[in-house]
């Protein structure tokens, strides 16, 4: 029988979208290891060409760096792949914001992963006129997601929101989670730590935010928190990663009295974020809405507990082992986390049975396991190499 050619259909890595990179990566990683003989993936993916990012003048804006993308996007990337179309038996688009290229690709043979459905949102009622160009986008987006093949959800949560939407046929959805890397694990990597340690100098009390820092993030909160804990606890620091704060949250900041206990780090490789996950002695969640939680099963890979927002995608990636407070409470979410480190200064055993617990529950979620799902779903998939097998 011959191998199912895949191909996997990545962002644009200019994008900096690091948590689909890192879905691409590990399927592309761990497909070979999961189904050797069966299926032959190969990552798809141009570079993003510079067009109003080179013109004089305005090059250097944020919307010139938007035009780039959305060019990208919407001309250069359908046009691209579409010449790729007749070398692989199936697709699968591992970013549901690039959905819309489904319509370039052979009918019935493309999957897309589903991440979250936030991109979608301009399309609930009341929430945009329908001459808003993100509307426009989110109508491909859907109109993408409704044509695939199939629709592979990150969490039961993000497949129900989707499905509320009533353009995708439940029938041609399902739920497989994210996994946990390698890096992250409780065990120390002296050249991770030490690197971090470098960077960060003696530990202290810490508090970690892993998370961009768009508005469903509660950077808001998340600063409010932090002064609610340091007026109690004293000297905690914040560590961010996931990008600069923007101008207005670095003003609250400072007007929080809090902008000189936080510290943003870059962007990391995976040992260096895992070294930092077991250097913290929280880790702090408080979004809105998310599609999954991945820093939470990662912070617990490592052992650090997490108190994360009582949301049903974050109940879903962190069980019982988390500790959960209501959105926008920052009073329950200073009081928690006052808690939480009185047990680890107070109570050892307490703690360690904490910790435990919680790498015990990150264990579920395996990326050998997610490729073994996907595999046996390609597989199911009518395509020409089943087809010929089948004739012959």
């Amino acid at each position: 029988m011959k191998p199912i050619r895949v191909g996997v259909v990545c962002d644009f890595r200019e994008e900096g979208w690091h948590s689909m990179d890192l879905i691409a990566d590990m399927l592309i990683e761990r497909l070979p290891t999961v189904a050797p003989q069966a299926i032959a993936a190969t990552r798809l993916c141009p570079p993003l060409m510079r067009r109003w990012s080179r013109l004089p003048l305005v090059g250097r804006s944020a919307r010139a760096h938007l035009g780039d993308r959305l060019t990208g996007r919407l001309w250069d990337y359908p046009r691209w792949l579409a010449r790729r179309a007749p070398d692989f038996d199936l697709f699968h688009i591992v970013d549901h914001s690039y959905a819309h290229l489904v319509r370039v690709l052979p009918r019935g043979r493309t999957i897309v992963t589903c991440n979250d459905t936030d991109a979608l949102r301009t399309l609930l009622p009341g929430r945009s006129s329908r001459f808003d160009p993100s509307r426009w986008l989110a109508s491909g987006i859907l109109d993408g997601l409704a044509q695939a093949a199939q629709v592979v959800c990150i969490s039961g949560t993000t497949q129900a929101q989707l499905l509320a939407f009533g353009a995708v046929d439940p029938g041609r959805t399902s739920v497989a989670h994210l996994g946990v890397h390698p890096a992250c694990s409780p065990l120390p990597d002296r050249r991770a730590d030490a690197d971090i340690a470098e960077q960060l100098g003696p530990p202290g009390v810490e508090i970690l935010h892993v998370g961009s820092t768009i508005p469903r993030k509660r950077i808001d909160m998340l600063l409010d928190i932090l002064r609610g804990v340091r007026q109690t606890a004293g000297d905690v620091k914040l560590l961010r990663v996931g990008g600069s704060l923007t101008a207005e949250q670095r003003l609250l900041a400072a007007r929080l009295g809090v902008a000189d206990a936080i510290v943003e780090l870059p962007f990391m490789r995976r040992p260096e974020l895992a070294a930092l996950y077991r250097r913290a002695s929280l880790v702090v969640l408080p979004s809105d809405r998310e599609g999954f939680g991945l820093p939470v099963v990662e912070a617990m890979a490592c052992g650090t507990p997490v108190v994360a927002s009582a949301i049903p995608a974050l109940h879903e990636a962190g069980g019982s082992a988390a500790t959960y407070c209501p959105p926008g409470d920052s009073r329950r979410w200073v009081a928690a986390i006052l808690d939480l480190l009185r047990q680890k200064q107070c109570d050892g055993r307490a703690w360690e049975m904490r910790r435990r617990g919680c790498i015990t529950a990150a264990a579920r979620f395996d990326w050998s396991a997610y490729a073994g799902e996907m595999a046996r779903l390609y597989m199911q998939i009518d395509h020409p190499s089943i087809a010929s097998t089948q004739a012959s």
